[in-house]
């Protein structure tokens, strides 16, 4: 597979890249997600917000870092940029940015990271990576079999950048540790994101971006 990310210097540039998601997402999960749209379309505007704020944690985490505020200052302006434009799809549904209770998915990928440096700055890379994996997976899902037309068009419309996203964080990783580090990493954080989605959803107004919903009998 290949991406198309901001190089270290400024320019596009294409890249090769990994398969990062060890299962897919169950059929399951796309019909409870496309019965309580706004639930997953709210918990999505969260979602960006969240994708924003980590990419700016990063940045003043790893201040002197060469490059990396380069890198993510502009991820983090285009994840804010995704929120405006799901809010304003919300209100224009007649609803607007509500608290929702976390699947635990975030957290649950979060408690991979490990402590001392360099380890935590190439886990947190890819964990930021993993979960923009998934939501591009789930949004191209969204963006072919939701019944709205208006949430087809956006979630089609952001599969591009999501792709990116999750591209420019394997770039981050690959300028900083040998590849091999980086796949064996990535093989054992990978399961421990297709974990955190294990289960069955036991309230239907749970659904979320990230609730439980993968298919393990797919798992490589």
């Amino acid at each position: 597979m290949t991406t198309t990310v901001p190089s270290k210097t400024g320019p596009l540039k294409t890249v090769a890249s990994i398969r990062w998601l060890a299962a897919p997402t169950s059929w399951s999960w796309v019909e409870q997600a496309n019965a309580r749209p706004m639930e997953v379309l709210i918990d999505h505007a969260h979602c960006e917000r969240k994708a924003a704020g980590a990419a700016v944690q990063m940045m003043f985490r790893y201040l002197c870092e060469p490059g990396l505020g380069e890198a993510l200052s502009p991820l983090a302006r285009e994840e804010l940029e995704h929120f405006e434009q799901v809010l304003a799809l919300i209100k224009g549904h007649g609803r607007y940015l509500e608290p929702m209770a976390s699947p635990g998915y975030g957290a649950d990928l979060a408690r991979q990271i490990r402590k001392g440096e360099p380890q935590r700055m190439l886990d947190t890379f890819l964990v930021a990576g993993l979960i923009e994996a998934r939501s591009h997976e789930r949004m191209s899902l969204l963006a072919e079999h939701s019944p709205d037309p208006q949430l087809r068009e956006l979630y089609n419309d952001l599969l591009a950048s999501e792709a990116r996203h999750f591209g420019l964080y394997w770039v981050l990783c690959e300028q900083r540790y040998p590849r091999v580090l980086i796949v064996e990493r990535l093989e054992v954080l990978a399961r421990a994101e297709v974990k955190a989605l294990e289960g069955e959803l036991e309230r239907p107004e749970d659904v979320r971006m990230h609730s439980c919903g993968v298919d393990i009998t797919q798992m490589s």
